[in-house]
């Protein structure tokens, strides 16, 4: 991989999810007015397109970083947990789907970090990029305000992808933790 500076497109994206996870904490306070929701909604939803932009950008024009493909998925486990942290209060989630999730998160994290520590970067795989794809679906429309367009079954729709998307989280858990093993095996770390 050739050497890239630090900031490109692809990290500047990466950084616009880091800088819209606090925003949006504040702006999921349970309860928001309709505009506020909306906001919300936008804000989480150009975070999520930032998260498939980036990485594709990245390959496209093959400025790929180590710094980017490390803090890449940390800045879309700090939006999506925000989003979900701050669901649970608003009666939307079950905080022990939240749990699921988030510790699902924690330990691939600590993995990657691991596996980084040692000079591997062992990428998301496919089952893990239709978690995510699913995940930011489901907390789009978790997020969106059923006030403008009043949907009774929206949110009903949003926690059933978000259930589907707590298996594929699990498996691909499995996964990356079977292929995290099998690479530290191989290479005698």
């Amino acid at each position: 991989m050739a050497r890239h500076p630090i900031i490109t497109i692809p990290n500047l994206l990466t950084a616009y999810r880091f800088a819209v996870a606090p925003v949006l904490l504040f702006f999921l306070y349970p309860e928001p007015s309709v505009g506020v929701s909306l906001f919300a909604f936008f804000l989480f939803l150009t975070g999520a397109l930032t998260d498939l932009a980036d990485g594709y950008y990245a390959r496209k024009h093959k400025i790929e970083t180590v710094l980017g493909k490390l803090m890449d998925p940390v800045a879309d486990k700090v939006l999506v947990c925000v989003a979900l942290i701050m669901l649970i209060p608003m009666g939307k989630i079950p905080a022990w789907l939240v749990f699921v999730i988030l510790a699902r998160e924690l330990v691939i994290t600590g993995l990657r970090g691991v596996a980084a520590s040692s000079g591997i970067v062992i990428a998301a795989s496919g089952m893990g990029k239709m978690k995510s794809i699913l995940q930011y679906t489901a907390l789009c429309v978790l997020i969106f305000p059923l006030r403008i367009v009043p949907l009774p079954f929206l949110h009903e729709m949003g926690k059933a992808i978000l259930y589907v998307s707590a298996v594929l989280t699990v498996w691909s858990g499995v996964d990356y933790f079977y292929r995290f093993q099998k690479v530290f095996l191989k290479t005698g770390h």
